[in-house]
């Protein structure tokens, strides 16, 4: 019996959810052929999709280079036949915008009690041949079934056709409900899975923005999910840089317009010292930080929205950079597993309000990686709430931490010898065996079909 079918009837039983890895019989001709695995890799993805925590799959078959792209592919299709027979909710079918379609996520009560997450999902125009480009919406905090609506109709006005859009309502309102909350981080989360699996989605072409208190939340997202967005577009908002590394932002585009009056909560300021930040950095890695932040002159917290999705549809992901600096922070105590090809496996005991910083550049077979644990003080805060509006950074060199390099034939010549230097010190020297488990690992990691990495280097180190 060949493994398609017994993955069929395997499917149809329901028992691949508890079948364990060791008892899995391997198709001889498969392993004859140095094939993959595919009940193994089902079985494994079927357990640990959406999981917080998930175990790494475990697999010493190598793979040979000019199997890769046949590997990765049959990897991401066992990745979708594993997403579609899982139980959960997902996004409705695709129709016009203006039709109003709405869908409903019930979110976990252990992250967020009684949250419930309407959304309108709809797409404008003709859908090109790779598919649209998708829009996260973020509202404001006024009444929110009021934001929502105008949401949605604001999505109809803007000028960025072909597209699709996902809008959703915050679950509940209050002093102490964000977007950026665990309850929402889910949902995000499940929205990039979800939508990275179909086909009439581009999954380079990812942005988030939004208005007022949706401007504050597109804010972190983009640095927090900087390697799945093409661009961000916050509107009339302002977080303290503390909330929004500006340097995960090296590699996508970042729009922020603000009124020139807007007060409220330092607005305005905040905007401005984003805008130095980014300008900084973009004198020191020209051509990297790609932005435009402007305060729009006489007005207040009501500004203009329209300009901010025609700009930001035209940037492109590029999924697997050469250059990235990733400040691994938390958004209400989560972390990320990973960003773009790194994978943290084991985060080092730090301080209070310490962090971790990745500053990695490749260049033909080197990779040199810094890693920095930071600390901020303030330098500036206001006198009426106590909130601190600029800090200072202070770096040492990191000295506990494993994390994965992942490798592909993108960023380096896997046919050769490859270097990894930490903090100066070369770490690796070698040609990275490229196997199936790294492919399924970082498929779980990212749940995006444009990082599949086939190859990974370990890096510990307390043993540098």
């Amino acid at each position: 019996m060949n493994l398609n079918k017994k993955i069929s009837i395997l499917l149809a039983a329901g028992l691949y959810l508890c079948l364990p890895l060791n008892l899995i019989a391997k198709d001889k001709e498969t392993e004859k052929k140095g094939a993959v695995d595919d009940i193994a890799v089902m079985n494994y993805f079927s357990r640990n999709i959406a999981q917080d925590t998930i175990l790494p799959f475990r697999c010493d078959q190598k793979l040979k280079s000019g199997n890769i792209e046949s590997a990765s592919n049959q990897i991401w299709n066992i990745w979708k036949t594993a997403n579609a027979h899982l139980k959960e909710e997902k996004l409705i079918p695709l129709k016009k915008l203006p039709e109003g379609h709405k869908g409903l996520w019930k979110l976990p009560a252990e992250k967020e009690p009684n949250a419930q997450m309407p959304y309108y999902w709809g797409y404008k125009g003709k859908c090109p041949e790779a598919g649209y480009p998708l829009f996260l919406y973020l509202h404001g905090s006024g009444p929110k079934d009021q934001e929502w609506y105008t949401g949605w109709r604001l999505a109809q006005m803007f000028e960025d056709n072909p597209s699709v859009y996902f809008i959703p309502q915050i679950p509940n309102e209050g002093a102490y409900y964000r977007w950026w909350q665990k309850a929402k981080i889910y949902a995000w989360e499940r929205l990039f899975r979800q939508a990275m699996l179909s086909d009439s989605i581009d999954a380079n072409r990812f942005y988030c923005f939004g208005i007022s208190e949706g401007g504050y939340g597109s804010q972190r997202l983009a640095s927090y999910y900087a390697d799945y967005l093409a661009a961000a577009g916050p509107m009339a908002g302002g977080e303290p840089l503390i909330n929004a590394p500006v340097e995960n932002c090296m590699n996508i585009g970042y729009s922020m317009l603000t009124g020139s009056e807007d007060y409220g909560f330092y607005r305005n300021t905040l905007t401005q010292y984003t805008l130095a930040a980014f300008d900084s950095l973009e004198q020191k890695y020209p051509g990297c930080y790609r932005h435009r932040i402007a305060l729009i002159p006489g007005r207040g917290h009501g500004i203009d929205y329209r300009p901010t999705t025609p700009w930001l549809k035209d940037f492109v992901r590029n999924p697997q950079p050469k250059s990235f600096i990733w400040e691994d922070f938390e958004m209400d105590g989560i972390y990320r597993r990973g960003f773009y090809n790194l994978a943290v496996i084991e985060r080092a005991p730090l301080k209070s309000g310490e962090r971790t910083v990745y500053t990695m550049q490749i260049t033909d077979n080197r990779i040199d990686l810094e890693v920095k644990n930071v600390t901020y003080k303030v330098v500036e805060t206001d006198p009426q709430w106590g909130i601190g509006l600029k800090y200072q950074k202070t770096c040492q060199d990191a000295k506990q931490g494993k994390f994965l390099v992942y490798l592909s034939s993108d960023l380096v010549n896997l046919g050769r010898k490859v270097s990894v230097y930490i903090n100066g010190k070369k770490a690796y020297a070698g040609k990275p065996q490229q196997r199936l488990e790294h492919l399924v690992n970082s498929c779980i990691t990212f749940a995006d079909p444009e990082r599949l990495f086939p190859a990974a280097v370990a890096i510990d180190l307390e043993k540098l």
